[in-house]
């Protein structure tokens, strides 16, 4: 091999990132402290940016495409390095590949229980979790903002930031929808939408792209859970009298041959059940006169408020687009306005656009 071969051979002239590995965000092209070739290649594919950094300074960032390095392409070199002649002369610069792709399934979730009021239960903690998508929107801003000089920065890298983010916006609109805990199960994808909104601004101050955040599970302590199973399964039981003499039925028919204490505890099962059942009867009995409805709605708005309305008239209003998920509504029974998206009888009203 000749000297100038050998010289010419030290000179890249093909610039390009093939990415295996799937979580990479950014790529800097390593040169091995090996030139840049004036007029050099660089390949940038489909799903990449190319950002040129030239004495520190981003040159340009160059979209899916062949280009080849020269002032013509790139006409801030001719200041940079003060190039005012056409010579194949080597230089010094950085190329950082940016993956333009989403990164998917990327998990959020509290690392601490939320405390919350519900009108139910009172204060209740509740966990959630669940996945969230993004992508590079700005190459230059996410390089001068999160990845500075690092050469291979994954996502793992700023994931802890931005699941704090959405954690906290999550605290925030839950706490402040006042929906009960039994009913949010039937609004993730309200909460989905409005998280997704509200951040979208904070993570394009990265240079990023929050595509889409989702709920999989909002749950509470086991040991409220274990109460809801209780209450569930009492809810199933029905009539506690007659459960209760299907029960001492059960054992007198399965107990022929049983001994006199046997028949004693019957007996007492009995004059248990007949007390519980007089107790209920008495909670039944309505000694005043029934509450006045509650299915009366009121809505504001231009800051003036109308109604009261009955269920059926909100729900031709919403379906006639006078009333949206912004609407600020009021029923008999509430404390404050709540958004009309989050109140659980309209939820069904709705329909995606």
């Amino acid at each position: 091999m000749g000297l100038w071969d050998k010289l010419f051979g030290e000179f890249i002239d093909v610039i390009e990132w093939l990415d295996d590995s799937g979580d990479t965000m950014v790529y800097r092209f390593e040169r091995y402290g090996n030139e840049i070739k004036y007029g050099a290649k660089l390949i940038v594919r489909e799903s990449q940016s190319a950002v040129f950094v030239s004495e520190g300074e981003i040159a340009d960032v160059m979209s899916a495409g062949i280009y080849e390095l020269e002032t013509k392409n790139i006409p801030i070199l001719s200041t940079l390095q003060h190039w005012d002649h056409g010579f194949n002369s080597p230089f010094k610069a950085e190329v950082y590949f940016c993956s333009m792709r989403r990164f998917v399934d990327l998990k959020w979730g509290t690392k601490n229980p939320l405390i919350i009021r519900d009108d139910e239960f009172g204060a209740v903690r509740i966990r959630a979790f669940g996945t969230y998508s993004v992508r590079i929107s700005d190459p230059a801003k996410f390089i001068r903002e999160i990845t500075g000089t690092d050469g291979y920065f994954t996502v793992d890298e700023i994931s802890d930031q931005l699941r704090n983010l959405i954690v906290s916006r999550f605290a925030n609109i839950v706490a402040k929808s006042k929906i009960p805990v039994l009913d949010m199960a039937a609004h993730y994808d309200v909460f989905s939408e409005y998280i997704t909104k509200i951040i979208a601004k904070e993570f394009e101050e990265y240079g990023l792209e929050l595509i889409k955040i989702l709920i999989e599970n909002i749950s509470l302590p086991s040991a409220v859970e274990e109460a809801l199973d209780k209450r569930t399964s009492m809810g199933m039981i029905g009539d506690i009298d007659k459960y209760l003499k299907y029960q001492s039925a059960e054992a007198l028919t399965n107990s022929s041959n049983s001994s006199a204490n046997e028949a004693l505890s019957m007996g007492m099962g009995f004059a248990m059940a007949n007390k519980m059942s007089e107790a209920l009867d008495k909670k039944e009995s309505f000694d005043t006169p029934p509450p006045v409805p509650k299915d009366l709605y009121y809505i504001n708005e231009n800051n003036e408020t109308k109604g009261p309305y009955r269920l059926e008239n909100v729900k031709s209003m919403i379906e006639n687009k006078e009333i949206n998920k912004d609407t600020l509504v009021w029923k008999r029974g509430k404390k404050d306005w709540e958004v009309a998206g989050f109140m659980k009888e309209f939820g069904s009203f709705f329909t995606d656009e």
